[in-house]
């Protein structure tokens, strides 16, 4: 535990702290510093943004995160989401951050299972258990890849029977197609 004890250290105003909210049981890891300003803090929970004067801007559980890259070149984060929404890009301020690692350990420790779905004309899809780290609650995602139809017959096929057998080797019941 002394790399992430070393990583908090990186100056976290009170005022950014406590618009975290933190949860019992959660504690920062990395905290980077946006060029704005604002902090990009990596807790055991959730991967949150917030200002120097305590407005949250940003805060979404590890199992949310799709994916993330790492530009070193330009000390740039940029997140996706599962839910596909508009991916969060940071550019750092060029401190020292362990926050990319950080980044990958979380996500990485929300996957349960995960299985990728080959599909006609080099498509694909992924289809995942994720699990809420701060609530233990397990969830399914499927990750359809580009030109991937969710209303084409053959792939839903393929993802249902996927989740189904995802869902029986964790233990959760069946459940109707939902995605």
């Amino acid at each position: 535990m002394r790399f992430w004890r070393s990583a908090a250290r990186v100056g976290l105003p009170a005022t950014a702290r406590s618009a975290l909210g933190l949860a019992r049981g959660d504690r920062v890891l990395a905290v980077a510093i946006e060029q704005g300003g604002d902090y990009v803090v990596a807790s055991r929970y959730a991967v949150s943004l917030a200002s120097a004067d305590g407005r949250l801007r940003l805060q979404r559980s590890w199992a949310e995160v799709d994916a993330g890259s790492w530009r070193p070149e330009t000390a740039t984060l940029t997140l996706s989401w599962a839910d596909g929404s508009a991916p969060a890009a940071w550019t750092f301020d060029g401190r020292p951050t362990l926050f990319p690692e950080a980044v990958r350990e979380r996500v990485q420790a929300s996957v349960v299972l995960s299985r990728r779905i080959e599909l006609a004309d080099r498509r694909s899809a992924r289809v995942a258990v994720r699990r809420d780290l701060a609530t233990g609650v397990l969830s399914t995602q499927v990750i359809l890849g580009r030109r991937v139809s969710a209303d084409d017959p053959a792939v839903r096929a393929l993802v249902d029977a996927t989740l189904a057998d995802l869902r029986d080797q964790v233990g959760l019941p069946p459940a109707t197609p939902s995605w």
